[in-house]
């Protein structure tokens, strides 16, 4: 799959577009105004001396990368179609309405959705079997992971090419076996978010204490090692048995709140003050440049650590 179509150039699609470039595809971006190529280009060039060094890739090839304010014209030779538009269900089924109608028979069709059923987004696309959801993770150019799911009309044959093609740009596949809202990740970082706001709002914490929480506690884990390992190495010699025995009781205590707190006036103003705090001053660009450097560094890494405990 050499020539990709790219819908919508927001955060997430541009994050697509700098990955696919990466890998030396050609990419076809779409978005209604032409004022926002020019925001991309600098995105790209901005991103580059990370995604280069991530990738070992030595020039930045521009010359694969177009622009078109013509959905039409950006899918109709496509191989593969990245769909990165709001998450709203009638904006996304009429999309991809338009997409099915005009894009060739067989291409796949892939939705960045972080949540949307995709047998509802799919429902008046021509050929829903060959549709699925690929979740990406922000930024999509740096993180690896992205979550394949099916919808209740995809091909299995689908599932393992998007697996391939996604694969094939240093992406590690996370194949979620039947379509769910909200799908794998962004339900569990959903649990954590809104405990997260309960204990802000009363007054337990700052946002301050509860990053800190997480960064210098299980978020030191977490980047080798999941949620389940973590504890079956909690459980010492028995592993997750003795885990279960010991702490399984704990799980009908009512420490957690379950439902989210009311984003109330008092809660936004304590979370925005609290980020801003956080900042010291220094911009969304430049916090990202930040990052971005940690996360080539942390995936060389981890990917010594890794190796040896998944194979």
């Amino acid at each position: 799959m050499k020539k990709i179509a790219v819908i919508g150039t927001g955060v997430i699609g541009s994050g697509w577009i700098i990955r696919f470039l990466a890998h030396d595809k050609k990419v076809v971006a779409y978005d209604k105004d032409l004022k926002f190529k020019k925001r991309i280009i600098a995105e790209i060039k901005r991103t580059w001396p990370y995604v280069k060094k991530l990738f070992n890739k030595k020039k930045l090839k521009l010359k694969n990368f177009k622009y078109v304010t013509s959905l039409k014209e950006a899918i109709k030779d496509a191989d593969f179609i990245q769909e990165c538009a709001p998450e709203n269900y009638k904006l996304k089924t009429k999309l991809m309405e338009i997409i099915g109608k005009y894009s060739k028979y067989n291409t796949i069709i892939a939705s960045s959705s972080s949540g949307l059923l995709p047998s509802r987004i799919y429902s008046k696309c021509k050929n829903p079997s060959r549709t699925i959801i690929a979740h990406p993770f922000n930024p999509v150019y740096m993180i690896p992971g992205v979550e394949l799911v099916p919808g209740k009309k995809t091909k299995k044959n689908i599932l393992n090419k998007a697996n391939k093609f996604y694969k094939s740009i240093s992406m590690n596949p996370i194949m979620v076996k039947k379509e769910l809202p909200g799908y794998l990740s962004d339900r569990l970082q959903e649990a954590l978010w809104r405990e997260a706001l309960h204990i802000v709002n009363e007054g337990y914490a700052t946002t301050k204490d509860l990053d800190r929480a997480i960064e210098d506690g299980p978020g030191l884990r977490w980047s080798l090692m999941g949620t389940f390992l973590t504890f079956h190495l909690a459980g010492g010699k028995n592993g997750m048995k003795h885990m279960l025995e010991q702490f399984g009781p704990a799980l009908k205590l009512p420490w957690t709140k379950l439902k989210a707190p009311k984003l109330s006036k008092k809660l936004s103003s304590r979370v925005i003050i609290g980020t801003k705090n956080q900042a010291k001053g220094k911009s969304v660009e430049k916090l990202s440049k930040i990052r971005d450097e940690y996360l080539v560094k942390l995936q060389k890494l981890r990917k010594k650590y890794e190796d040896k405990i998944r194979k």
